[in-house]
């Protein structure tokens, strides 16, 4: 009996950490973005790709803020899905978590055609932090894994082009102020999901724009798309064009193959069809089309080295298998950014299925037999059709809603009066976070926050640091006006507010803790230090003073202490650290990345064998960067002992 396609709510149990708070400072120093291209490469690019890798990079993570509250205990938690279903495929989809697709089963014969992630456990990749690995996400914004990783979108039923209903994905994108929507149908009887894709820009300027679809795959395979060179990405952040499969002598469409991990970047000819599949020795896998919009193809491996070993195992739990990932994107490179003009979109289809073909042999043979068999089982004109099929759906509004997103886009929406058929971003999704922004929308006033606590986000776009220079000049204000004016690039300013906002803060802590970062980044490391001490001391006051019963400072004391030890140990004033170090709370000194902290302090007093004591007893740095190399750069400055295992996330070759 045929079995008609169905929407439905289910929850899924995995062993996942807690996320945690996100961290209630603004990131106000410059994005440490690994994604840099050495300006040595930039000449011999193309010239659009040039253009497109110097247009707007991403330099700041306001408005949104650091998601590094994570842990790494994890244990059984409860994660909603929504269930997409055919006779041929069954789809899950994690609204909570950025709307990724968590798995997506041929049900004919029960295969699991993406790496499925057995746990949820969120590491310091995407750009403000937490993420997990598996399944499909969706990454728009900049360069990097999205903000939205770890956070809720909105879901709804949708008519579908063929009559069924389609799930519907939406919401805010903050970094560039940017909606858009993800349509998932899947046709009665089909064996490919088609995504329907749309970014919208309702500004009155151009935009800059980025999406790459990120599809992890199980890594014992061979990765097949159209082209016969790649541009290659490493750590090293070298940008070079090599020949594609074979590079230094070693065929790199095998992710195995390869020692560290580095992006391909394929170079597929303009008038050749988009595609990328991951197939096993067996010949099966998964295929990834799309129409010509979405251009770029590129393959991530980890390889083969301690590094990249040791961070698939921090994804996940041991024994579990690895993964690379297969990627479709808006440019040819994940370094590059494009324009949308005002009051313009871009939209696309893709289509995501099972797929059979020879793996193995010669490149252009094998290739030519994929492609052949790819226009049997899914024609290109296909593709294209269900995309005219999907564009006049695309503006339908939503019916039964099925998980709610964030406020920020209603906000924007009830700031600027736009309409956006298809996305409704609704005032009931207003939420605590919006408020005080409500407030100085309607009232023209920021009100303080209740029981002084932390002064909340800062909205940094144009129109709200216009509308935070004429609102009445309170402490709060200032100090709001002061991270929209950093953010703009007018630092000056910026410190001036701030310095206006302190004359009469009742509050100082986060106001002293601004002009610290200021003090830094203007190369005056001893004031920074001294204005550290003083905004911890003053957060202590305030904290006592409140009565934390609750432990709802704890965050912030952990934030600003964390950056406080490092200020002071940067200038030499290793019994200040020591006095902040202790003042910490006892739960907050035990997190892996306090104990890493404290073995610096150690080793700064003079302690090196209680530094080293530190590693002998262990720990684990929930929030260690990607790329980051802390680890071992404190180890060398111990011993010559080799890096342990446990310890190695080198991504690179030694220097």
């Amino acid at each position: 009996m045929e079995i008609v396609t169905t929407i439905r709510r289910e929850v899924l149990t995995l062993p996942a950490a807690h996320l945690g708070p996100d961290n209630p400072l603004p990131p106000l120093r410059p994005l440490d973005e690994t994604h840099r291209v050495e300006d040595r490469d930039k000449e011999d690019l193309p010239r659009d790709m040039a253009r497109q890798i110097d247009y707007a990079p991403l330099h700041s993570l306001l408005p949104v803020r650091v998601r590094d509250g994570y842990d790494r205990r994890r244990e059984p938690r409860p994660i909603d899905t929504l269930v997409i279903e055919n006779d041929r495929l069954r789809v899950t989809v994690l609204p909570g978590l950025g709307g990724r697709i968590g798995s997506l089963v041929h049900r004919p014969t029960g295969r699991e055609l993406l790496y499925r992630n057995p746990v949820f456990q969120p590491a310091n990749f995407a750009l403000n932090g937490a993420w997990f690995s598996g399944g499909i996400e969706w990454n728009i914004g900049a360069t990097g894994h999205t903000a939205l990783s770890c956070s809720p979108v909105h879901a709804a039923r949708v008519p579908a082009p063929d009559g069924g209903r389609m799930l519907r994905l939406w919401e805010w994108e903050r970094l560039r102020d940017l909606p858009f929507q993800v349509d998932l149908w899947l046709p009665e009887g089909s064996d490919f999901l088609y995504v329907g894709v749309r970014i919208r820009n309702p500004h009155e300027k151009p935009v800059p724009t980025y999406w790459w679809s990120n599809i992890a795959v199980p890594e014992d395979c061979r990765v097949l798309a159209p082209a016969e060179e790649a541009w290659q990405f490493g750590y090293e952040r070298r940008l070079r064009r090599v020949p594609v499969p074979v590079h230094d002598g070693t065929d790199r469409t095998y992710p195995r193959n390869s020692t560290y991990a580095a992006d391909y970047f394929y170079e597929v000819p303009e008038r050749r069809r988009r595609w990328i599949a991951a197939l096993d020795a067996d010949g099966r896998g998964l295929v990834q089309t799309s129409t010509d919009e979405l251009g770029g193809r590129k393959l991530f491996v980890w390889g083969r080295g301690p590094g990249g070993r040791r961070w698939q195992e921090w994804l996940t739990e041991p024994g579990t298998g690895g993964y690379c990932e297969i990627q479709a994107g808006l440019a040819r490179t994940q370094l590059e950014h494009v324009r949308l003009e005002a009051g313009g979109e871009v939209s696309w289809m893709e289509a995501y299925g099972p797929f059979d073909a020879r793996p193995d042999g010669e490149w252009t043979g094998v290739l030519r037999a994929a492609e052949d068999r790819l226009e049997a089982v899914l024609p290109r004109a296909d593709v294209d059709a269900a995309r005219t099929a999907w564009q006049p759906y695309a503006d339908t509004e939503p019916g039964e809603r099925l998980a709610t997103g964030s406020g920020w886009g209603a906000l924007e929406v009830l700031r600027a009066g736009w309409k956006l058929p298809g996305t409704p971003f609704d005032e009931s999704t207003l939420g605590e976070e919006q408020q005080p922004w409500l407030h100085l929308l309607r009232a023209g006033s920021l009100p303080e926050p209740p029981d002084s606590r932390p002064p909340g986000g800062t909205l940094v776009a144009r129109h709200w640091r216009d509308q935070l220079e004429t609102a009445p000049a309170t402490p709060l204000t200032e100090y709001h006006l002061g991270v929209a004016q950093w953010h703009a690039g007018d630092r000056a300013q910026a410190v001036r507010s701030w310095e206006r906002g302190l004359r009469h803060a009742p509050v100082r802590w986060p106001v002293l803790r601004c002009l610290a970062v200021a003090d830094q980044e203007a190369r005056h490391p001893e004031r920074a230090a001294e204005r550290y001490a003083q905004a911890f001391d003053d957060l202590g006051r305030v904290r006592r003073e409140a009565g934390d019963d609750d432990g709802s400072w704890t965050a912030v004391t952990a934030a600003l202490g964390r950056e406080a030890v490092e200020a002071l140990l940067a200038v030499g004033r290793t019994g200040d650290a020591r006095s902040v170090w202790q003042r910490l709370d006892p739960a907050t000194r035990e997190r892996g990345r306090f104990r890493l902290i404290e073995a610096g302090l150690l080793l700064a007093e003079g302690r090196r064998e209680e530094a080293r004591a530190v590693f002998d007893a262990g720990f684990e740095v929930a929030d260690l960067r990607e790329g980051d190399e802390v680890i071992g750069r404190l180890w060398g400055a111990l011993t010559d002992e080799p890096l342990p295992e446990h310890h190695d996330f080198r991504m690179r070759p030694t220097p």
